[in-house]
């Protein structure tokens, strides 16, 4: 059974609707994730499939997609000795 990050996708979700006037980020601690992410990976720390993996090992339904971006990254940190 494929896992949800798989490049692939998973097929029975419908269509992804755009919301025009959705902002990218709801709070600016949002856009310091993303930004962490991006470095953490540019300075392999972890990679790409990694992070998706790690999402996957840790997410909650009742976080938000950002607070499950962010205890991810805290994961990959902790397993890897950073903090």
């Amino acid at each position: 059974m494929p896992r949800i990050n798989d490049v692939g996708g998973q097929d029975g979700f419908g269509p992804v609707l755009e919301e025009l006037d959705e902002p990218p980020f709801h709070a600016d601690w949002e856009a310091h994730v993303l930004a962490m992410n991006r470095s953490l990976i540019g300075r392999g720390i972890y990679n790409l499939d990694e992070f998706r993996d790690a999402v996957e090992r840790t997410m909650t339904h009742e976080s938000s997609y950002y607070e499950n971006w962010f205890r991810a990254i805290r994961t990959l940190l902790e397993e890897r000795g950073v903090v």
